[in-house]
């Protein structure tokens, strides 16, 4: 979960967008570690951030905005260490045709406001952000809602018939009946993403007043107002009735612009927990840390899309000469210190149907068959350009090197780079203004091939590449009877998407975290911090 997102892929690169955005410094130490730590103070720890962009559970999906909403929120369902859901907020999550959908909701929960929670604090969650005028962030995840199409008018211009998807049924306090619009076996799961949680009826009196101060119902609340790029802090909620209660008195989230001065602090212990080490760091970050450094697996991908709506990027073997071109061992040594891993999947690791040699000889550094490959695609003549997004000093550091050995493996001489503002890059691929080779990312949202596949490769993907064959395999994917039961037909569509290759895949992410000798009980996994499970000694 990192960036932030938008059409149904944008997602990630948002959430790498906003570590630049951040513009506050690191917020001072403002009481993570040191000073007068008596009393209920002592039972606060400091967690490093990046400024979120909204707090609004439905309206951002930014790996920071969620670290601080998964404290602030319990959704209706958990993904366990292993990757398998688990019920939270839910009692139970049951269909027999997997496009009708019975949730019931545990009794006896509240929000931070004393307010129940009910069926009726999901649907009225779920209408808001599906509704088109409201234009948040995870409005696509309620496309499959009966409805949808009633709030998000497609004609220029046209309004909403309502603001109520049809597909939503309060049956009673505990009970939301889901209609789909389509069978999807993947349903479950999904409501684990933060954009699924509740809101309470209070928050519909000023929406702009509740972003910048939400009410959540999980463990933590808000405790005062978000110091924009300086901080923000929570604490315990002493009413809460769910199943993760607060081992510490409070978080501060201490907000950085840079990630190497967050890594500075947690070295000077004026910061307690940092969850994205920065890779050139994680060698020294070991030894200094010991069994305090946290490696775990990421779901975050870093690709290499076609503009293949141009005719010069049209050839799939064009594109799979650059992939073969391309030393991912090289780049991950070279730019990330060995941390991340090279990948031949569309798919993390750690998801379902993972496969580690899915692409084959596509994706093994070879420049011999890579420059035969190109010559017999007729080559590329012109200027090449390369695009990514100024939102880290990585994504340049990388390109360059993609770009060196596109020059001297393929001989493509004429190479020239487009840094495009952070602001600005979601909507250049969206929009298809990118006139060749881009940096493409994404952060999963919930450990399924489909969050990734119909995500990035779907209909009205930023490539503008159009199979139907692929799209028919997911849609018989999604109707499958059961997780299980989907996992092959993935698979066929990921063979279908890497045949043509219109993106290639080119390593995954790993997270390093570390934290200080103040706290215990740190069990980061790759779904959560967990800042429920810390204690402060």
């Amino acid at each position: 979960m990192t960036v932030v997102r938008k059409s149904r892929g944008a997602a990630v690169l948002l959430a790498a967008a906003l570590a630049v955005s951040a513009c506050g410094g690191s917020g001072g130490d403002t009481g993570g570690s040191g000073g007068d730590q008596g009393g209920q103070a002592a039972a606060q720890f400091s967690v490093a951030l990046t400024e979120p962009d909204h707090l609004t559970p439905g309206n951002t999906s930014s790996s920071y905005s969620i670290t601080v909403l998964q404290a602030l929120f319990d959704t209706l369902v958990v993904i366990d260490p292993s990757g398998k859901p688990q019920m939270r907020a839910a009692e139970s999550v049951t269909s027999d045709d997997q496009q009708t959908w019975t949730i019931k909701v545990k009794s006896g929960q509240k929000f931070h406001n004393g307010e129940a929670v009910t069926a009726e604090s999901f649907a009225d969650a779920w209408n808001a952000a599906a509704y088109g005028p409201n234009a948040w962030t995870n409005n696509y995840y309620f496309a499959n809602v009966e409805g949808y199409d009633k709030l998000n008018p497609e004609a220029e211009g046209a309004k909403p018939e309502t603001d109520k998807l049809s597909g939503l049924k309060v049956v009673d306090p505990a009970t939301l009946e889901v209609r789909l619009t389509a069978p999807f076996s993947q349903f479950p799961i999904t409501l684990a993403y933060t954009g699924f949680a509740p809101m309470p009826k209070a928050a519909f009196a000023d929406l702009k007043a509740f972003d910048q101060k939400p009410i959540g119902n999980g463990p933590f609340a808000l405790d005062g107002e978000w110091s924009h790029n300086q901080q923000i802090k929570l604490k315990r909620f002493e009413g809460y009735a769910g199943p993760r209660p607060a081992k510490a008195g409070g978080v501060l989230f201490k907000i950085y612009a840079s990630r190497d001065t967050a890594y500075t602090d947690l070295r000077a212990n004026k910061v307690d927990l940092l969850q994205t080490i920065p890779p050139a760091s994680a060698s020294e970050a070991g030894k200094l840390l010991g069994e305090r450094f946290v490696p775990t697996p990421s779901g975050t991908m870093d690709y290499l899309g076609f503009p293949v709506y141009d005719k010069r990027f049209q050839s799939a073997d064009l594109r799979k000469a650059f992939s073969m071109a391309i030393d991912r061992q090289g780049i991950v040594d070279a730019v990330f210190n060995g941390a991340f891993k090279p990948m031949a999947s569309l798919v993390a690791p750690l998801v379902p149907g993972y496969r580690e040699n899915a692409c084959g000889e596509a994706c093994v550094y070879d420049p011999a068959k890579a420059k035969a490959l190109f010559d017999k695609a007729g080559g590329f003549s012109g200027t090449l350009q390369l695009y990514f997004s100024n939102a880290d000093p990585s994504y340049e550091q990388w390109m360059q090197a993609v770009a060196n050995q596109l020059k001297q493996n393929l001989g493509v001489a004429d190479i020239q780079f487009r840094k495009i503002p952070a602001a600005d890059y979601l909507s250049t691929l969206r929009e298809h203004r990118q006139e060749g080779p881009y940096r493409n990312n994404w952060v999963m949202d919930y450990p399924s091939p489909q969050n990734y596949l119909e995500s990035m490769w779907g209909e009205g993907n930023r490539m503008g590449w159009e199979s139907k064959a692929f799209t028919d395999l997911i849609a018989q994917a999604n109707a499958a009877p059961s997780m299980e039961a989907s996992i092959p037909l993935y698979q066929q569509a990921e063979d279908l998407a890497l045949a043509e290759m219109p993106m290639i895949p080119l390593w995954n992410w790993q997270d390093q975290a570390g934290y200080s000798n103040r706290i215990g009980g740190v069990k980061i996994d790759a779904y959560s911090p967990n800042l429920d499970t810390i204690t402060v000694k």
